[in-house]
């Protein structure tokens, strides 16, 4: 049985590269992760593949244990695996909550990582792991300190991890999108600190980006000329003025 697993699936982001990886019609099933089973079980419903609901909570060890576990009762391929779970907080670091923010840490970083380490006894030559970035994960951002900080870890690890699994003919593929609308935007409660945005983009938009670099063996996977040319830009400028232009958009001292 050959399979795809995408996380973060109820909602968002996750929930169009369920969709983008159905109309692609390769996988026996795909096995979709997130805590409310409702949601998940809904996808079923607009699917043509098969869908298996996992309604695991990915900010709990005892979730990617029983994943690990299901892998080894059922032994499939795994030819995709996407890890679009993720949340964040924005706003001042000594003043928001610390639990709040470990666990923002642990969920993009430390949680994917495990995903990615059970996962690969299950693929050959010719899987693909996919994990979302973020434009943040390029410069460090203040008042989101812990999020940008996971999403340039999720960066490096997945350039480091690609050049480790060439030879096994496993490739990986960071998302780095702008902004995007979706709950999670709505869960970091950024309002008060986050009143620029040049543009916005729709989770569909950067699942069918990241969908067709995925198909040409990009590392890297960036939505828009305006966010590329960010990231171009940002490469050659102190960090320092990086930072200030950055708090200077936001009104942020």
């Amino acid at each position: 049985m050959r399979i795809a697993v995408i996380t973060g699936a109820s909602a968002g982001i996750g929930r169009e590269f369920v969709y983008a990886v159905d109309r692609e019609k390769i996988f026996d099933e795909i096995w979709v992760v997130a805590r409310r089973r409702e949601r998940l079980e809904e996808l079923a419903e607009k699917c043509r593949s098969r869908i298996r609901a996992l309604p695991l909570d990915l900010s709990e060890d005892r979730a990617v244990e029983e994943y690990a576990a299901l892998l080894a009762r059922e032994k499939p391929e795994l030819g995709l695996l996407i890890n679009a779970a993720g949340c964040g907080v924005f706003g001042p670091f000594a003043e928001k909550d610390l639990q709040r923010q470990l666990a923002s840490a642990k969920l993009n970083a430390l949680t994917l990582t495990a995903m990615c380490h059970v996962s690969l006894p299950y693929m050959r030559a010719g899987s693909a792991i996919v994990n979302m970035g973020s434009n943040s994960a390029w410069q460090p951002v203040p008042y989101q300190a812990v999020y940008g900080a996971s999403k340039s870890y999720v960066l490096s690890l997945s350039r480091a991890l690609g050049r480790e699994l060439r030879p096994r003919g496993v490739h990986v593929m960071c998302v780095c999108p702008g902004w995007i609308k979706t709950e999670f935007q709505q869960h970091a409660q950024h309002d008060e600190y986050i009143r620029y945005v040049d543009r916005w983009y729709g989770p569909d938009e950067v699942a069918a980006q990241a969908m067709a670099d995925l198909k040409k063996k990009k590392t890297v996977s960036i939505l828009g000329g305006p966010v590329r040319r960010q990231v171009a830009l940002v490469k050659h400028l102190p960090v320092q003025w990086v930072m200030d232009i950055w708090c200077r958009q936001q009104g942020i001292e």
